[in-house]
Formats: structure tokens, C-alpha cells, sequence
């Protein structure tokens, strides 16, 4: 049995962490470190292999599949505070790719995913708060 106090200060410890990274938690800390966006729905095959082999990998890793503009989707992981954002669309499928969106705007184009495992472990293993 768990007593109500140590509740408390497991509450208070995690709104300190919230109230100090403003919500922009580091990747090793949030609760998903990497959504997968397909395009459109034709390069949703794309997607599930991205998402397989990160969630293989040990991620926390989700997928958004909506019947969306991309626009949309960006806007919505954005506010969620997602650290990394992985599309998929025609140029990444064909070159076995994915592009990276990062939470704080920047993007890296048509990275290969063993590329993008080294630079999340780098990130996660280190426990880097910029990531």
C-alpha cells in the first residue's frame, strides 16, 4: 500500500518539472518521444515500418493516421510538445528515409532511420536537455 504523502511529493516533483521546462519536457523524459506522420494515407504502409522499427527500438513512439492536411498534424504534435516528428510521404518512401521535424522548428531532411536511432539514443542515453 502506497501512502497519500509520497502521492504528494511525486506531484509536486513532476509540476516542478513541468513548471521549469515549460511543458517542453527533454526526449528522454516525455511521455512520446516520436510521432510518425504520414502524408497521406497512400504512404501509410511507409509509416507502420517507420513506426515498427522505432517502437522495436524500445520508443515511445505513436502514429497519426488521420485524414488530415500535414499542416494540421504538425500543429497538433506541436502542441502536444512532442519532441520529434517523423513524415512520411513519396520522396522518404522512395529513398527509405524519413524527414524529422523537431519541436523547436528545426527540420532534417531525408535522414535514413539507423541515422535517426543513433541521434535518439545519443539524446536518450545521455539524457540530454537540448535536444
Amino acid at each position: 500500500m502506497i501512502h497519500r504523502v509520497v502521492l504528494g511529493s511525486i506531484e509536486r516533483f513532476i509540476a516542478i518539472l513541468l513548471e521549469n521546462y515549460s511543458g517542453n519536457l527533454p526526449p528522454w523524459l516525455s511521455p512520446v518521444q516520436v510521432i510518425v506522420l504520414p502524408i497521406s494515407d497512400k504512404y501509410y504502409d511507409y509509416g507502420c515500418k517507420v513506426f515498427n522499427e522505432l517502437k522495436n527500438k524500445g520508443y515511445r513512439v505513436e502514429m497519426d493516421n488521420r485524414v488530415e492536411s500535414l499542416g494540421k498534424k504538425i500543429r497538433q504534435a506541436e502542441i502536444r510538445k512532442i519532441p520529434y516528428m517523423a513524415v512520411t510521404g513519396q520522396r522518404e518512401k522512395q529513398t527509405e528515409t524519413i524527414t524529422i521535424r523537431r519541436k523547436i522548428g528545426e527540420d532534417i531532411n531525408n535522414i535514413k532511420l539507423k541515422e535517426f536511432f543513433w541521434i535518439l539514443k545519443n539524446v536518450v542515453k545521455n539524457k540530454k536537455v537540448k535536444s
